[in-house]
């Protein structure tokens, strides 16, 4: 009986050992020797990035970094590789939308990852009423293969000007019938991007927030009744108002940095007023 219980405890170590030893992994290696090499974004590892200028109208430029992952050994000596927008799957234009793409880029010696900078360009006004895209590939260049899956080695990035209705907008009826020129004029005068959902299915707790919500659109009512005043008031904002050389009486509001983006003021004798207007023709009144 001893024997056989010494038997069933050696199998039991020697299996223990088989499980327990170091497995010899072996890398993907393509034809040639050469490692391949693949997107992700540094913000986010999905298909594709949206983004928008019109949280910072006065933003003339930004830059997303690119994350670009070697597939395959670190090796002791910088390595190129070629990273394009693809003309056939893209509608922005280089040196309009986007700054245009070098040539080559580099992955450092020792290093399985490197990040690119994209750098989105905030000059064309089209932009307000449209959203342009980058379908950025990489490939291998003279250091690397190009041997994985298109969708491995693409990446989609769809940016614009605009704004959208945002969720709180409705619960707020002093705001009125949303348009985006209004929004912006929200964003530029209030001190805020979000106003709280008057609902307390998502936060029971809303009504703590509602304070602080009437004086952000406080902020706004006053701005659109005498924006002469806003501006003097906030010369770090950087916005001016011009005359219209039209003999109108209208005026345009804009800032320094961006003075291609400019808000209508138009003049009502009727009245002695000067009232924004959207871009649907309606007058902002809130």
């Amino acid at each position: 009986m001893k024997k056989i219980t010494l038997f069933l405890v050696c199998c039991a170590v020697g299996l223990l050992w088989t499980a327990c030893k170091k497995e010899n992994l072996t890398t993907y290696s393509s034809p040639g020797g050469k490692d391949n090499i693949y997107l992700g974004l540094a913000t986010t590892d999905t298909a594709g990035y949206i983004y928008t200028f019109a949280y910072n109208p006065a933003q003339i430029s930004d830059t997303l970094w690119v994350k670009v992952t070697v597939s395959g050994e670190r090796v002791h000596k910088a390595r190129s590789f070629v990273l394009s927008a693809d003309p056939k799957s893209s509608t922005a234009i280089p040196s309009v939308h986007y700054e245009p793409l070098k040539p080559s880029y580099i992955m450092p010696a020792d290093s399985g990852i490197v990040h690119v900078p994209i750098i989105l360009l905030n000059t064309d006004t089209a932009l307000q009423n449209k959203t342009v895209t980058i379908k950025l590939v990489v490939t291998g260049g003279t250091d690397f293969s190009t041997n994985l899956p298109l969708a491995d080695r693409s990446r989609l990035i769809s940016f614009s000007n605009r704004l959208e209705e945002p969720s709180w907008w409705p619960y707020w009826g002093q705001l009125g019938a949303y348009s985006r020129v209004k929004h912006q004029l929200f964003l530029i005068a209030s001190g805020t991007r979000d106003l709280v959902e008057l609902n307390p299915a998502k936060d029971p707790n809303f009504y703590l927030q509602i304070p602080r919500c009437l004086y952000y659109i406080e902020n706004l009512h006053e701005f659109l009744q005498d924006p002469f005043t806003w501006v003097a008031q906030n010369p770090d904002k950087g916005y001016t108002l011009t005359k219209r050389n039209d003999n109108t009486g209208d005026y345009d509001f804009y800032s320094t940095s961006a003075p291609n983006k400019k808000f209508w003021l138009k003049y009502f004798p009727s009245v002695n007023k000067l009232i924004f207007i959207d871009e649907n023709g309606n007058q902002i009144l809130i």
